[in-house]
């Protein structure tokens, strides 16, 4: 069954009205005259009391964000600090990460707060200051129902100790059967009451190998590691991608690409609306697909690949000259660069991107890898199911489809430039929501989650990470 899960950080364009701008901020000049200005009352300080305390809706109830005084001065940096996490993160992604490009929300807080003093309402600015959208929404719902002291545990897989082998009968099957359903190994419905059915059991395989254990679908310990899930465990997954919602500009681009590198998954939206999602495969742990905002700018029909030095000597310069005529490679200037052709690793159709990563969607001959579960397989750029397809709706959208096919029917090398460039993100989401709106908690294939929770002070198991070593020689 194809489930419609919903990438978290596409719901930023249904927001409206949010006090974010995309503006520049005040510089320090500014923010000490702020300071001067800012005039608290006995009601304005109450209500940032009050917003910091609540800050467990937004999933910061594990940082201080104490007023450490009753001065203007010391009200007015708490205020700051405070709406500066809502408007932007409380953390930076540029310092958690070593590349993050995406754009940023910048909003002027020191205008805001005085704004803010002025109507007597801070808490008011403050709470329209994080993501106002349904998804984010569902999230602080989620978050706060799994922190209540009182909260009802969530169903989790008993780990007694005992092992289930195929073949068996188990009162845990059926909450192992719906957590493998969530992670996408089963389908819907293929579970058969306690019985640790066939389907199940190659589900089981499947998990086994994607995260580097002998594929034997025996369910012991290392596989309820995956499978179990506590409340904490939970908790810290959805503050963490409320945090990197809280990243991302409050409006962005109507027309672009989302890649959810996290799930493997591309999104095309024309004109606020989605009009296309397709599987893609990222880079694998270690070669990961970095987090950029990069835009496409034209299409390459028929491409040549200048294989990347790294791929050269790991890969390639061992296997002789018979490798490099087999694959259609020769040696031009120094560098191995395969020519167009059904073998090529771009397959026939690049999608050129402006970055310093050289990272870029393209096709691939390696068709068999969208049928895989994990698709973290590639050294970094990003393959498109169904490429070809997805070139000519770009080309169709922009007004060039006879120019693309014309491009095309040439079997060599050519450039088609886009009338106007589709901005691209790779985003990291490892909560997507089911057709009910629900979160659905996914897993974490590069272990990013662990230093967003780290920087936000937030307890639970570190992530389990795929299988690196999949990889083809492509990129």
């Amino acid at each position: 069954m194809q489930k419609k899960w919903v990438i978290a950080a596409s719901m930023a364009a249904l927001m409206a009205g949010c006090s974010v701008q995309d503006q520049p901020a005040q510089n320090g000049a500014a923010g000490a005259e702020a300071q001067q200005e800012a005039k608290w009352t006995s009601k304005t300080k109450d209500q940032l009391r009050k917003a910091i305390d609540n800050r467990a809706a937004h999933g910061l109830d594990q940082m201080p964000f104490a007023v450490e005084g009753e001065d203007d001065t010391a009200l007015t940096k708490a205020a700051l600090t405070y709406a500066k996490a809502l408007a932007s993160g409380a953390t930076d992604p540029s310092k958690l990460y070593e590349v993050y490009t995406v754009a940023r929300p910048k909003a002027d807080l020191e205008q805001g707060l005085r704004g803010a003093l002025a109507a007597g309402d801070v808490g008011k600015w403050l709470d329209s200051l994080a993501p106002q959208d349904a998804n984010y929404r569902r999230l602080s719902q989620s978050y706060l129902e799994l922190r209540r002291p009182d909260a009802t545990a969530s169903p989790a897989v008993p780990e007694t100790g005992k092992l289930i082998k195929p073949g068996a009968s188990d009162p845990r099957i059926p909450i192992i059967a719906r957590q493998l359903v969530v992670l996408d190994y089963l389908h819907q419905g293929a579970a058969n009451g306690n019985a640790y059915s066939p389907a199940m059991v190659a589900a089981v395989k499947a998990m086994q190998a994607d995260y580097g254990m002998e594929p034997d679908g025996v369910i012991g310990d290392d596989a309820l590691s995956i499978l179990n899930m506590s409340d904490a465990d939970r908790a810290r997954a959805i503050a963490v991608n409320m945090e990197r919602l809280r990243w991302l500009e409050r409006t962005p681009p109507a027309t672009r690409i989302d890649v959810n590198v996290a799930a493997a998954r591309l999104s095309y939206w024309r004109d606020g609306k989605l009009v296309d999602s397709r599987k893609v495969v990222v880079g694998e742990p270690d070669t990961e697909t970095p987090q950029l905002g990069s835009p496409i700018f034209r299409l390459v029909a028929n491409p040549t690949w200048t294989v990347p030095r790294s791929i050269q000597e790991k890969e390639i310069a061992k296997k002789g000259a018979g490798y490099l005529k087999a694959n259609n490679m020769a040696w031009k200037d120094g560098w191995i660069v395969q020519q167009p052709g059904p073998k090529n690793s771009l397959g026939l159709v690049k999608f050129d991107m402006q970055n310093d990563h050289a990272i870029y969607l393209h096709d691939t001959p390696a068709k068999p890898m969208f049928g895989m579960i994990q698709r973290q397989r590639s050294h970094g750029c990003v393959r498109v199911d169904d490429a070809l397809g997805f070139a000519e709706m770009l080309a169709r959208d922009g007004g060039v489809l006879d120019e693309w096919n014309k491009a095309r029917a040439t079997g060599k090398e050519t450039f088609v430039k886009l009338p106007a460039q589709v901005p691209v993100r790779m985003l990291y989401q490892t909560v997507l929501f089911d057709e009910a709106g629900a979160p659905v908690i996914r897993n974490d294939p590069y272990g990013w989650n662990d230093r967003v929770a780290e920087a936000l002070k937030l307890d639970g198991h570190s992530s389990l990470r795929v299988r690196r070593g999949g990889a083809d020689v492509g990129p």
